[in-house]
């Protein structure tokens, strides 16, 4: 698709907002008012050659009970899953300027249920207020139904029938209204990163997630789902990779897209992006999917999201019911038995929300999710358990570090999580790790949009896509066994130190206490080995109750914790690591749990060798010269 082609249209509209809304309308405001007039005369031009055969089908069956909007979308409407049964068209709007506002109404009111939606998400009635009182409100409708434009499917002719402007396709108007949104999100860098996930992050994902099965989705149906959809990117770039016939599938397949936003605006732009490219809109869903999944029955064959991380989902967790019974937390919902999260990160939640909708086929189910880097370590219960689920269930098939500032919102380090539950033999049981972070993987950008100051560049994508491809095991890629991940978290108990005991009044008001200090003296400076606590209490000789044991022994689960490889034995680790250092200690065998965590830093950690003396003696010499040198300026 040749692109240059749509910039006028573009540049035409941008136009609208500069000349009509500047001194209005605050510059991040005028998407507010552009979005949704852009959608509404794209729908307006679209039916206008079925209008007459829809009022006349609406006049014939208004009256009758049911099955309108059956017979207005079918042969005898408009053909399409949309239409308007309004007498106006934006056209004839323009022919009573004194009723713009009455009129306006009555034809935005006419419109479908599905588009009734879109313009309520976007709020554009609120707008009519502020344009009717700045008195722009009919030259707004006007210069979008300008002659100097074309957004109908058709293209217009001149009064010899040649062609003056050429029809629109969805594709091509597809392509004007993310130009659109990209230049208000580059307008508007604050809010960028909330619903807008860089174009080059996307065709990075779509080729990880797609190329290692382009063989099989040539022919067929699948179905591709984006649970955080935002603006619709990821779900309309996967689409079109897939199907582009110049591209690297060039599949046949019918490809059918599903979301879910939670942001209204965000939710309108991405449903009327749907509705534009002949997508069907109802296919997004609006509300939280966390607490409100509104795609509940159905499994996909791909998923791809970029769901917010670092962000409070105290508000789901309230809906779903979520209870804690000392360490443990849980709610009903089955998407997410497996574990949940503290409320101030909901990231690792979707991941489960997608994990559940994972096929059950031959060919199974690939995810790719970003996520930052709290989600591969972080030691919160839920965190821990989604990790687990993840590597024993074998999966977690790559994970690549991602340049940090390729974010509109945040600079932080980023990964690109790559999860199938039907992995190829040789993957079966490993994990493969990219370390995509340095500049062989980036180029600086000119100018920053917001956080955003590095970018991807197709040869960088293919250079990562390559090392993913190839299965690639050395330099910045690595391969693990999913063990090595792993961990058994233990405790390590111990006597409490005599010293610790004789501060406590507990410990001195038992009945046994001088005998007690005898043994506990004699330990400090004799110790010995001890198998576990009923051992050491062996040892004692004195018949104490459960509390009165608890007294003695430290049993701090925080400072007294050790994370033992899984690839190493317990006792030998503690053998070797732990009791040379820590006497008279046992390990407590009933607090082992096995949790997994990935550090990129301890598998791609490059030394970077202190300065040598002299070079910091000579900068010091140098600064300390610069100083004098300024203070004779001054006392001259």
């Amino acid at each position: 698709m040749d692109t240059a082609q749509f910039q006028p249209i573009i540049n035409f509209i941008w136009g609208v907002a500069d000349d009509l809304l500047r001194d209005v309308y605050v510059k991040g405001k005028y998407r507010d008012v552009i979005l949704p007039m852009t959608v509404i005369r794209r729908l307006d031009a679209v039916l206008e050659p079925t209008k007459e055969r829809v009022l006349a089908t609406y006049e014939a069956r208004k009256g009758i009970a049911g099955f309108l909007d059956t017979f207005l979308t079918g042969e005898q409407g408009s053909g399409m899953s949309f239409y308007n049964y309004s007498k106006f068209t934006l056209q004839t709007l323009c022919k009573d300027p004194k009723h713009i506002r009455s009129n306006l109404e009555n034809y935005l009111d006419g419109f479908s249920p599905n588009i009734q939606d879109i313009i309520a998400k976007f709020k554009f009635k609120n707008q009519l207020d502020t344009l009717e009182e700045a008195g722009i409100l009919f030259v707004v409708i006007e210069r979008f139904c300008s002659p100097k434009i074309n957004l109908s499917i058709n293209p217009i002719l001149d009064s010899q029938g040649n062609i003056l402007h050429q029809g629109l396709s969805n594709l091509g108007m597809g392509y004007v209204f993310e130009e659109l949104i990209r230049k208000f999100n580059e307008e508007n860098n604050e809010e960028a990163g909330e619903h807008f996930t860089p174009r080059e992050i996307i065709q990075l994902m779509t080729h990880l997630t797609f190329l290692p099965v382009k063989e099989q989705i040539k022919e067929g149906s699948f179905l591709i789902y984006d649970n955080a959809c935002g603006s619709g990117g990821m779900l309309t770039e996967s689409k079109e990779f897939i199907t582009d016939p110049n591209g690297l599938i060039r599949s046949n397949a019918t490809i059918r897209l599903y979301g879910q936003e939670i942001n209204p605006e965000t939710y309108a732009i991405c449903k009327a992006d749907m509705l534009i490219k002949g997508e069907d809109p109802d296919n997004i869903k609006y509300g939280s999917t966390l607490s409100e999944d509104k795609l509940g029955d159905l499994k996909f064959d791909f998923m791809l999201t970029n769901p917010p991380y670092g962000k409070s989902w105290e508000k789901d967790q309230k809906a779903l019911d979520v209870k804690k019974k000392g360490s443990k937390t849980s709610c009903s919902d089955e998407r997410f038995q497996v574990g949940i999260t503290s409320k101030s990160d909901g990231q690792m939640m979707f991941l489960l929300n997608m994990i559940s909708k994972m096929k059950q086929t031959t060919q199974g189910s690939r995810i790719a999710s970003v996520h930052n880097g709290s989600s591969l370590f972080n030691s919160d219960s839920g965190q821990v358990a989604i990790r687990k689920h993840i590597i024993e269930n074998d999966y977690l098939e790559a994970i690549i570090a991602l340049p940090t500032n390729m974010f509109y919102n945040t600079g932080i380090p980023t990964f690109i999580w790559i999860i199938t539950n039907r992995k190829k033999e040789e993957r079966k049981g490993k994990v493969q790790l990219i370390n995509a972070t340095s500049e062989k993987y980036y180029s600086k950008m000119k100018k920053s949009l917001g956080d955003k100051q590095h970018q991807m560049q197709p040869s960088h994508i293919e250079a990562i896509t390559k090392l993913f491809l190839d299965y690639a095991k050395e330099g910045d890629a690595l391969v693990l066994d999913n063990e090595d991940f792993g961990y058994t978290k233990i405790t390590i108990e111990r006597p409490r130190q005599v010293k610790d005991l004789l501060e406590d009044e507990r410990f001195n008001s038992l009945a046994q206490k001088e005998a007690l200090l005898e043994k506990l003296t004699h330990l400090e400076s004799h110790p010995q080995d001890f198998k576990d606590r009923a051992d050491f209490l062996s040892y004692l000789g004195v018949k104490l109750s459960k509390s009165e044991a608890n007294l003695l022994i430290d049993s701090d689960k925080t400072a007294n914790t050790e994370k033992i490889p899984l690839k190493t034995p317990i006792q030998a680790y503690y053998e070797s690591e732990v009791k040379p250092y820590v006497p008279n200690s046992w390990i407590d065998y009933e607090s082992a749990s096995v949790g997994y965590e990935i550090l990129f830093n301890k598998y791609f950690y490059t030394y970077t060798p202190p300065r040598s003396m002299g070079e910091i003696k000579a900068e010091l010499e140098s600064l300390e010269s610069e100083v004098q040198s300024l203070l004779s300026e001054i006392v001259q």
